[in-house]
């Protein structure tokens, strides 16, 4: 016998003779609002050899993960953003580089692991867009390590 016991927006609650069941409700994983056109904060991706592959507008506070993702950018983040893959790195230009807050140790573990790391090299998932950051460019590297599937036999 099953009794529904509390409904909310956010939490679900039944409660069966044996135990409660609870189900959250669903996040919205990586996604971001894109703005009006001509209103956001430029980001230019480039591929390995410097060409352009798109520039696109994103809100204060997006990170370069999502925005390539929104943006259709092939920047993989097999970890979705929790610092646990080195798959959104990034190469930046010192000038925007240096602006950025230093990496946490997390951050500094995933970055050994990254193919190609250069010295201006960030997780995508880490940068946060600011308005100093407007018109930044990300280079993507030539390829990318993803630790789970590459070392699994």
């Amino acid at each position: 016998m099953v009794l529904r016991v509390q409904r909310s927006p956010e939490l679900l609650c039944w409660k069966t003779r044996s135990r409660n069941l609870h189900s959250s409700a669903v996040l919205r994983h990586m996604g971001i609002d894109r703005p009006a056109p001509g209103t956001g904060l430029k980001v230019h991706f480039k591929d390995s050899n410097g060409n352009l592959v798109k520039t696109v507008e994103a809100n204060e506070g997006d990170d370069i993960l999502a925005i390539a993702h929104e943006y259709d950018v092939d920047l993989e983040g097999a970890c979705e953003g929790s610092v646990a893959c080195s798959t959104c790195h990034v190469i930046l230009p010192e000038e925007f580089y240096d602006l950025l807050p230093e990496p946490d140790d997390d951050e500094n573990d995933m970055l050994d692991m990254a193919f190609g790391l250069t010295d201006t090299s960030r997780l995508g998932c880490q940068v946060k867009m600011t308005k100093e950051l407007d018109g930044i460019t990300c280079t993507l590297p030539s390829a990318t390590r993803n630790m789970f599937v590459d070392a699994k036999k």
